[in-house]
């Protein structure tokens, strides 16, 4: 079958993108959202109190795993970025790399008893984090590719948040009513509960690619005439682009938001378990209650952003949604919550919940969307367009800031003295009370410190506008790219 040129390829697209589209790229992060909710929520529960490691043993394999994390994913944005096949740049990594994926994630799930370990852990840590940058780092950096519009990238960031959160709150239901609906401690549950992501997370991405076939498979033309050769052009380009000023500050918010959401999530089980005293039918309806929410932040933050702008409306909720989060654990800690366990304590706290969640993941939406405006604005300083790149180091920050969340809370576990094999409901007051109060004292830092650094990103819808209109002045002076850098 003949492939476009680059003269003629279809991308950027001009005017919306079709939905069909959207899907595809959206259905991609199925995969990561996976992955970030096994790390995040199930992945230190199984291997200290199921498997017996110790909590701060856990934390530390999961981040040292994140500093070869962070050598791969700008190899992989560079080596993508510069693919010239007739798939396209981004297409042979999500056609050949979930089968890798689905295999590691199976087996970081089923180590064969008495086989866990710290060396264990690490290299199928590692392996885990090396298949879903293949995967995840070219799938998002298309968004910047397929479209070059303000508004249009809200929609696909939007979708790919859906799509991440759907899946892994699927796997996050699916634990709690089928592979561990009585029992939470049990191993062949979590054996199950990894068979069945490998599944889901092979065949999303490889139907995304599938999806995106027809506008991403073209055989891209040459290399931008100023850029680097050889590994040390590589990093050199890689270095360059990182110093955007615009993308320094969205990698400070990230890092920051992002382990605010690493503590979150892997303190989760255990708050439910020990806090609040779950049921398993309140077990069951949490995520339900969940995703809802992101439909909620999927409605919402177009219309955020056409009034308040990306910045603004990352900064006002996040700061919102901080608060309904740390309400119900704080009125708590001051006897002015329901008793434990009772309903009325965990139904008010699923209405908290809710609204927090449903904010909390409109400012992340936000800031991911801003990431792509860093594109153009890198563009104009360097001259190359570097989608690749700026994935990677948006990937790298998410990453490292959820490794570095799930090491905090090793050690907030460690700090409140919580017992390996503890059981819910015997564990003493105190314990409880001071790892809620120590994980709402976090939360509350962590989301001033994102609202301060994202009040400085410096692009503007206005802004964003004027340097497409450089750049296609630009374009049509001078074809061959060198214009604005000879």
């Amino acid at each position: 079958m003949a492939r476009a040129s680059a003269a003629d390829a279809p991308l950027p697209i001009k005017g919306p993108v079709p939905r069909r589209l959207v899907f595809a790229n959206g259905l991609g992060s199925v995969a990561y959202g996976i992955k970030d909710n096994g790390f995040s929520t199930f992945l230190l529960l199984f291997y200290n109190q199921v498997l017996g490691m110790d909590a701060r043993l856990v934390s530390l394999a999961l981040l040292i795993a994140l500093v070869f994390d962070g050598l791969i994913d700008p190899v992989v944005s560079y080596v993508s970025d510069r693919t010239r096949t007739r798939w396209g740049r981004r297409l042979p990594f999500l056609y050949f790399a979930p089968i890798p994926l689905g295999i590691a994630w199976w087996l970081l799930w089923s180590p064969s008893p008495g086989a866990a370990s710290f060396p264990i852990l690490l290299a199928g840590a590692i392996a885990v984090r090396a298949a879903v940058a293949c995967c995840e780092v070219p799938s998002a950096a298309m968004v910047p590719e397929i479209t070059r519009d303000y508004d249009e990238r809200t929609r696909l960031t939007r979708a790919r948040f859906l799509f991440a959160w759907g899946g892994g709150l699927l796997m996050l239901l699916l634990a709690y009513g089928v592979f561990l609906p009585n029992a939470m401690l049990a191993r062949d549950g979590y054996r199950l509960y990894g068979i069945t992501g490998a599944v889901l997370m092979v065949a999303t991405v490889i139907a995304s690619a599938i999806g995106m076939h027809k506008w991403a498979a073209y055989l891209p033309g040459k290399r931008p005439p100023n850029a680097r050769a050889g590994i040390a052009g590589a990093f050199g380009e890689i270095f360059e682009s990182f110093r955007t000023p615009a993308f320094v500050i969205l990698m400070a918010a990230m890092a920051v938001a992002i382990t605010s959401q690493g503590i979150t999530f892997s303190i989760s089980t255990y708050l439910m378990l020990f806090v609040w005293q779950f049921t398993p039918v309140w077990l069951q309806l949490y995520p339900v209650m969940l995703f809802i929410s992101v439909v909620g932040s999927f409605l919402l933050v177009a219309p955020m952003h056409l009034k308040l702008g990306k910045r603004d409306s990352a900064v006002v909720a996040g700061l919102v949604g901080m608060t309904f989060w740390v309400t119900p654990l704080t009125l708590r800690h001051f006897g002015l919550w329901w008793p434990d366990g009772t309903n009325a304590a965990i139904g008010v706290m699923f209405v908290f919940t809710f609204f927090s969640n449903l904010f909390s993941v409109i400012a992340t939406m936000s800031i991911w969307s801003m990431v792509a405006d860093v594109v153009e604005a890198s563009e104009v300083e360097t001259g190359r367009r570097s989608e690749g790149t700026f994935s990677a180091g948006a990937f790298f920050a998410s990453k490292c800031s959820t490794g570095l969340g799930i090491f905090v809370t090793g050690y907030l576990l460690a700090y409140a003295g919580m017992p390996a094999g503890a059981k819910p409901g015997e564990v003493a007051p105190q314990i409880v009370d001071d790892l809620a109060i120590a994980y709402v004292v976090c939360v509350f830092i962590l989301a001033i410190g994102v609202a301060l650094i994202v009040r400085k990103f410096p692009i503007t819808r206005a802004q964003h506008e004027a340097r497409l209109a450089l750049l296609a002045d630009a374009a049509k002076a001078d074809p061959e790219g060198t214009a604005l850098h000879p």
